[in-house]
């Protein structure tokens, strides 16, 4: 088997990356039949959360030899309850054939710290941006799920640069195209600009394969 083959691996994934993974799976670049998603937006409810991602890890042990979850730590699991209780422990108790990307949220699977400063610096100057992925706009009512107007109010306006979409498989102007009143609607509600910004899966596959290399070790 090529070091770099997912033939005999599973993939678990917050849902909101489902278009990007379903991408690099029909590019050929994630070559299993196992790709598998929990309800998008979870980081808002931990417990659910937990329970999902056991669950379809659970399901991937059965389907394969080893198990890559795609879903950050810090920013995606924050168990109030139980502080000490971290995305990264979670991953630990279900053993050597699972292993997570070494990521702090999506947008950082698709744009690292640095890379997200000289994006902000070009778009948005010294001000302060609101990140986002294609499944923030896709799946919008489940990411902020229970959000009315007025926290919506109390959260965005305050980044100033507005909100910007890493955008590595072209959905923006595609959803802009097709839909632009919804686009400009969630636009209003959010009370600041959006924006997409092409970028590539250069640093998403090469997350991915430092924890099939890691797996396989």
């Amino acid at each position: 088997m090529s070091n770099d083959s997912f033939v005999d691996v599973a993939i678990v994934s917050c849902g909101t990356l489902s278009m990007e993974l379903q991408h690099l799976r029909d590019e050929g670049f994630l070559n299993t039949e196992h790709l598998m998603f929990t309800t998008p937006g979870l980081h808002e409810d931990p417990r659910e959360l937990e329970r999902q991602l056991i669950q379809r890890i659970n399901q991937a042990k059965e389907k394969a030899e080893k198990v890559l979850v795609v879903y950050g730590g810090k920013f995606c699991y924050v168990n109030a309850h139980e502080p000490t209780r971290t995305m990264k422990k979670i991953i630990e108790e279900q053993g050597p054939r699972v292993a997570r990307i070494e990521a702090t949220h999506c947008m950082d699977m698709l744009a690292d710290e640095a890379e997200r400063e000289k994006i902000a610096q070009e778009v948005a100057g010294d001000q302060k941006v609101w990140w986002m992925t294609p499944g923030w706009i896709k799946f919008r009512h489940q990411v902020f799920k229970g959000w009315d107007q007025g926290l919506a109010n109390e959260n965005f306006p305050k980044h100033t640069g507005g909100a910007i979409i890493l955008d590595a498989i072209g959905y923006v102007d595609q959803y802009m195209a097709e839909k632009p009143e919804e686009f400009l609607e969630y636009s209003d509600w959010m009370g600041i600009p959006m924006q997409g910004y092409p970028v590539t899966f250069d640093r998403f596959k090469s997350l991915l394969l430092d924890q099939l290399h890691r797996l396989y070790g």
